[in-house]
C-alpha cells in the first residue's frame, strides 16, 4: 500500500477512496470475521489443550482456563458487534476521553491497594469486581485510537518535528512511561511502535522517526543493562545454546516443541511440552505448543491466516471513506499483524524472549477483548467504503 496514493498531507485532502465502483468492495467484512472466527476457534481448542496440565497442577480443574477464555471471547465477540454498527468517526470525538480513561487506569495500577494486582513482581492488572483487566493492553488500542485523531487534526504540520511530532511524542511519553513502571519494557515497545506507525502512515518524516531512534535506542539499552533478567534474556538470544537449563530454559524449551511436532505433529492434546517443561504454554507460547500437537503444516496455517487477515486490513484502510478512517484501519491492522508477528519470532528464536500474546489465539481476557474490538472497527470502516464524507 503506498503512502502516496492514500495521503495527499500538502493538500490536505483525502484521496484513498477513489478507487471504490472500479474495484468493487463487500467481501473484505466477511472474510475478515471468518478469517478471526477461526484463529479464535483454534485458539480456544489449543488454549484448552496446553493449559489443562498446568490448571490441574494448581488444584484446579483441567478447563479452568478455557473457561475464562470462552467467557473473555463471547464478551470480545459482544464488543465486535458493537463496534461493528457504531459509527467509528464517533471514535475521533471520544479520543481524548478514552485516552484519559485508559492513562488513569494505568496510574491505579501503580498505586499499592488500589485494585491492582501484582504478579511476579509487576503490576500489570486493575481488578474491576471479579474481572481483571490489562491496562497496557487497553492503551495500544486507545493510543492508535487518540493518535488517528490528532494525525488527521495536524496533517498539515506533520512535517515539523517542533509543531508535528512534539505534541505526539509528549502523550506517548506518558503513556509509554506509566507501562515501563509496572514493569513492561516489552508492552512499552509495542505501544510506541503501535502510535509511531499511524503517524508515519500519515505523513510524518522518516528522518525524524530516524533521529528519535538515535536517542531511544541507547537508553533502552541502558535499561535492558539495567535489569538482570533483561540482560540474561539478551544472553540468551545471542546464545542460546549457553545455558538451557537455566537462561535459555525458555527459548531451548520452545524450539524443542517445534522441532518434535515435524509435519504434521503429534496430535491435538498428544504434545508433551504443557507437562511442566515449556513454561506459559497456553500465552507467550502458543505458537510453539500448536506446532508440536499440529506441527509445521499447522504454523504454516496460522502464518497464512495472519498474512491475509493482514492484507484485507490494509486494503480496508485504502478505501476508507476519510482520513480518520484509513489511520485507524491501519493502526488496527498493525496491532493484529505486528503482536503476531513478534509472537512468532519470540517463539523460534528470532528476537530476544519477551510477554506477547498471539492475537485471538493466546490465552488473556484483555487482549482478546481489544483485538476483537480492532475487528468490529475494521468492518465498521470497510462497511461504509464509498461513503463521501466532507
Amino acid at each position: 500500500m503506498s503512502r502516496a496514493t492514500a495521503v495527499s498531507v500538502s493538500s490536505g485532502e483525502w484521496s484513498g477512496a477513489g478507487a471504490q465502483s472500479r474495484l468493487g468492495t463487500g467481501w473484505e467484512s466477511a472474510t475478515l470475521l471468518a478469517l478471526t472466527v477461526v484463529l479464535l476457534s483454534v485458539g480456544i481448542v489449543s488454549v484448552y489443550s496446553a493449559s489443562s496440565v498446568l490448571a490441574q497442577g494448581r488444584g484446579l480443574p483441567d478447563y479452568h482456563y478455557v473457561v475464562r477464555q470462552v467467557t473473555g471471547a463471547c464478551m470480545g465477540l459482544v464488543v465486535l458487534v458493537t463496534m461493528a454498527y457504531v459509527d467509528y468517526r464517533r471514535l475521533r470525538i471520544l479520543a481524548w476521553p478514552i485516552l484519559l480513561l485508559v492513562i488513569a487506569a494505568l496510574v491505579a495500577t501503580l498505586i499499592p491497594g488500589a485494585h491492582s494486582r501484582v504478579a511476579n513482581g509487576a503490576r500489570r492488572w486493575l481488578e474491576v469486581g471479579p474481572v481483571a483487566l490489562q491496562p497496557s493492553e487497553l492503551a495500544k488500542i486507545a493510543l492508535i485510537i487518540w493518535t488517528a485523531a490528532l494525525t488527521v487534526k495536524k496533517r498539515d504540520r506533520l512535517t515539523s518535528l517542533s509543531r508535528g511530532l512534539l505534541p505526539f511524542l509528549l502523550v506517548w511519553g506518558l503513556v509509554v512511561f506509566l507501562i515501563f513502571l509496572q514493569p513492561s519494557m516489552s508492552a512499552a515497545v509495542i505501544v510506541l511502535l503501535l502510535a509511531s506507525l499511524v503517524v508515519f502512515a500519515g505523513g510524518a518524516r522518516i528522518g525524524h522517526f530516524i533521529l528519535l531512534a538515535f536517542v531511544g535506542v541507547p537508553l533502552l539499552w541502558s535499561q535492558i543493562g539495567a535489569a538482570a533478567y533483561r540482560g540474561r534474556r539478551m544472553a540468551a538470544f545471542f546464545d542460546p545454546l549457553q545455558d538451557p537449563a537455566n537462561v535459555s530454559y525458555q527459548i531451548t524449551q520452545s524450539l524443542i516443541a517445534i522441532g518434535s511436532g515435524g509435519i504434521l505433529g503429534r496430535g491435538f492434546g498428544h504434545g508433551v511440552q504443557k507437562f511442566g517443561y515449556l513454561p506459559e504454554p497456553h500465552n507467550d507460547f502458543l505458537f510453539a505448543m500448536i506446532g508440536e500437537e499440529w506441527g509445521f503444516a499447522g504454523l504454516l496455517t496460522i502464518i497464512g491466516m495472519f498474512t491475509a487477515f493482514a492484507l484485507i486490513g490494509f486494503r480496508i484502510a485504502r478505501h476508507a471513506p476519510d482520513l480518520f478512517g484509513f489511520l485507524l484501519a491501519v493502526g488496527i491492522t498493525n496491532l493484529i499483524a505486528v503482536q503476531a508477528m513478534l509472537h512468532i519470532y519470540v517463539n523460534l528464536a528470532l528476537i530476544p524472549t519477551t510477554g506477547v500474546t498471539l492475537p485471538f489465539m493466546s490465552y488473556g481476557r484483555t487482549s482478546l477483548l481489544v483485538c476483537l474490538a480492532g475487528v468490529g472497527i475494521l468492518i465498521n470502516i470497510a462497511r461504509r467504503t464509498g461513503e463521501v464524507t466532507a
